[in-house]
């Protein structure tokens, strides 16, 4: 097992740090580890992450909401 930093991680995966950054906040991301203030990630992780993903057409892809958030009045 590999652990990779976020710069490492993004271009593994061919992404954006500020992605994995984003989805670290927000969630859905691959897990990760934070030790000694460092965030790291495991390159199992990072392709189980990845083959979630997968999808075999446009129409497996989850409806994603719109606007913001309603707010209760």
């Amino acid at each position: 097992m590999t652990r990779k930093t976020v710069k490492e991680a993004a271009e593994y995966l061919r992404c954006s740090i500020s992605l994995l950054n984003n989805l670290r906040v927000s969630g859905g991301g691959p897990p990760y580890s934070k030790r000694t203030g460092k965030v790291l990630y495991d390159t199992d992780d990072l392709d189980k992450w990845w083959a979630a993903g997968k999808q075999r057409s446009t129409s497996e892809q989850p409806r994603r909401k719109r606007g913001r958030p309603r707010t209760a009045a």
